[in-house]
């Protein structure tokens, strides 16, 4: 039991990425009942709506979920083999539903309420995020205060994405840290700050109305990288996630102090392996990006 399962974030989805699932039956009925969940046609999403479209929060957030427990269900037989699940972001409703805490269909309700008020706080003020890759950590975050901008994701292996008002971020960009590199994201707004406490408030409302259970297989956190054993606890955080720092660093240091030998990443897979690759260096990694890099995923599972 070695091998962490995690859920991507944000800004993982392209255009058509569900194309190759919807060719299989078994994985069609699923995303059918997601879309239900969700009250969101997360087929025409997956597979024909432009780049744009499926930017947008409200779309963007379920849509990244469904993907990841499309995923999830055909390595879920051999859960019990598994060291356990995180998710980053908004990949840690994926990862609930993956430990049992939340039912498939409460996952995509609380997520796409999540996905549409926090798109509405953003529409609030003109803020954004950027991803800081190289330089001192400490004299960038020396700077993020000077600017009035907030640390957004600690990422690991040298990468920090900021957030806060479109004209500091600029101001970043022109004069940054020595040794580091600022990239625009194509987000909407400065999500995990100060920004979205009126998304918080709606969020909460929302999760009172689901049962939770405790999980049934490990499940670290992104606010401080530690495991959670209540499901009640487990959705707290999930509420108090959208305002506040994602600390995938201090994920990937649990993993490796737990012992983790290997990761699998649910569609749309990439950027926590890229990440994995950085922070955990020599760690095998599958990214599951079509249901054609299932076997290689339950090969990881089987004999890690």
């Amino acid at each position: 039991m070695s091998v962490v399962v995690v859920a991507p974030g944000q800004g993982s989805q392209t255009p058509g990425f569900l194309a190759p699932w919807l060719a299989e039956p078994r994985f069609a009925d699923h995303l059918g009942a997601l879309a239900e969940a969700a009250e969101l046609d997360l087929v025409a999403h997956g597979t024909v709506s432009d780049a744009d479209t499926i930017r947008d929060t409200a779309v963007a957030q379920p849509l990244i979920v469904a993907a990841s427990l499309l995923a999830f269900g055909a390595l879920a037989g051999h859960r019990d083999r598994l060291a356990g699940v995180a998710g980053h972001s908004v990949g840690e409703f994926a990862a609930a539903a993956a430990a049992g805490i939340l039912t498939d269909a409460d996952a995509l309700a609380l997520v796409s309420e999540r996905g549409r008020a926090m798109a509405e706080a953003a529409s609030l003020e003109a803020t954004g995020m950027s991803a800081v890759i190289g330089g001192d950590e400490n004299e960038l975050l020396a700077k993020l205060e000077e600017l009035g901008l907030s640390p957004a994701n600690y990422n690991g292996g040298g990468q920090l994405v900021v957030a806060g008002d479109l004209a500091a971020l600029g101001r970043l960009a022109e004069d940054p840290p020595a040794g580091s590199r600022v990239i625009p994201l194509q987000v909407a707004g400065a999500f995990h700050t100060r920004y979205m406490h009126p998304a918080v408030e709606r969020l909460r409302a929302a999760a009172a109305g689901v049962t939770a259970s405790d999980p049934a297989t490990t499940i670290w956190t992104n606010r401080d990288g530690s495991t959670v054993t209540s499901g009640a606890a487990f959705v707290d955080l999930l509420v108090g996630q959208v305002a506040n720092p994602v600390r995938w660093d201090l994920c990937m240091a649990a993993f490796e102090q737990a012992g983790v030998t290997g990761l699998v990443e649910l569609a749309p897979a990439g950027a926590l392996v890229g990440l994995a690759k950085r922070g955990l260096k020599g760690l095998p990694t599958v990214a599951v990006k079509t249901p054609d890099d299932i076997p290689a995923a339950l090969e990881l599972i089987e004999n890690s």
